[in-house]
């Protein structure tokens, strides 16, 4: 453990003391822990707050993503994956297509299903309702975590529905949780910059803080590294912060670092793995309400996935298979980890790997085995 005279000589005394309490940061002492120059003292804060929340556990899931379509309405900037409808690079699966992707995975031990796309200006809500219930019927046990914020807000749009009604509709198809996405900076002027046609960040809030109402959890995210500023970062964080202390319906948050590649940000380059990591820190810092810090190795990559377990994160996701968005972005990563994969690179990096369901429900070793 790095000793407080060191912290003292950096300025952020005062920190390491609320840090250890337990007590709340604020946006001022977030801008602070960004700025500090040393970042292994830094990631060594993170680290005693993850050890508090989960010792040495960190989790993985056997999971298998789905993205039904990039053709999408909204023209991000930021969105190497999106594509108009007749576009070279676009495709549209029917719900038969994504069952047989289901099926071509049935004797693999998957326990959870991450269905998202693009807003589709033609798909109706229909289609997802059966898209969900023909999974349902056919992998009963595995849970369904689907469509973003974004995506409810564009159902609700095309059918001229609340967003509330959307998610009641979703819910009786079977839909349990809800992944992050969307979220990227809430700030309106960086949504201004990058995704003016895109569901707002109050938007976003008020949608997640729907779900929950209805028991439907839900992950968040933060896509940094493009136009944002420390400050906007840090905003972020606070909105969701306050959305959890109201609802408690966020199981897990996810740093994203942009990826620039095939993108039409300008001037726009790849976070550096100092910024990857100081965020992370800062993030689980900063959010002590929120239980779980996910290390994405698809974005990542796995190396410093790893080394992001000592910087607060407890969770690597999973063997994900055939990821589309962040590739398509030009990330590097593997397309697929095996489970045998993710556990030697969680012991590798010092730490207990344990299975989850998305709810991070510890699956028992039978379960695990089979």
């Amino acid at each position: 453990m790095i000793p407080v005279s060191v912290y003292k000589s950096l300025g952020l005394e005062r920190i390491f003391h609320k840090v250890a309490e337990g007590r709340r940061l604020d946006l001022d002492d977030g801008f602070r822990l960004f700025q500090c120059p040393d970042l292994v003292a830094l990631g060594a804060l993170a680290h005693r707050v993850r050890l508090r929340w989960h010792g040495r556990t960190t989790f993985y899931v056997v999971n298998q993503h789905i993205n039904y379509s990039n053709i999408c309405v909204n023209g991000c900037l930021f969105c190497a994956f999106r594509r108009r409808k007749g576009e070279p690079g676009s495709f549209e699966l029917s719900v038969a297509d994504v069952v047989e992707k289901v099926r071509e995975r049935l004797h693999e031990p998957i326990t959870e299903i991450h269905i998202v796309g693009g807003c589709h200006p033609e798909l109706r809500l229909e289609t997802f309702e059966s898209m969900l219930a023909a999974i349902r019927k056919i992998r009963p046990e595995v849970h369904l975590k689907a469509f973003t914020a974004v995506e409810i807000a564009h159902f609700a749009r095309l059918e001229g529905l609340t967003t509330r009604d959307v998610l009641l509709r979703l819910q009786a198809a079977g839909l349990e949780m809800l992944p992050g996405g969307g979220a990227e900076v809430f700030s309106p002027r960086v949504r201004r910059l990058l995704c003016p046609n895109k569901l707002d960040g109050d938007g976003w809030l008020r949608i997640m803080r729907e779900a929950h109402e209805l028991g439907i959890k839900s992950n968040a995210t933060m896509l940094f590294g493009h136009k944002e500023t420390l400050e906007e970062r840090l905003e972020h964080l606070d909105a969701l912060r306050r959305l959890q202390d109201e609802t408690g319906g966020f199981v897990c948050f996810i740093p994203l670092p942009f990826q620039p590649g095939n993108t039409e940000v300008e001037n726009a380059r790849e976070p550096t793995g100092v910024d990857a990591l100081k965020t992370i820190a800062v993030s689980r810092l900063m959010l002590d309400n929120i239980p779980h810090i996910k290390a994405y190795w698809v974005m990542l990559g796995v190396k410093l996935a790893q080394v992001a377990l000592h910087f607060g994160a407890d969770d690597l996701d999973g063997t994900v298979v055939e990821e589309k968005i962040g590739h398509m972005a030009g990330a590097e990563s593997e397309d697929f980890l095996s489970r045998e994969t993710l556990e030697n690179l969680i012991r590798e990096a010092g730490f207990d790997p344990v299975e989850r369901n998305c709810f991070f429900e510890t699956l028992p070793a039978s379960a695990r085995s089979c």
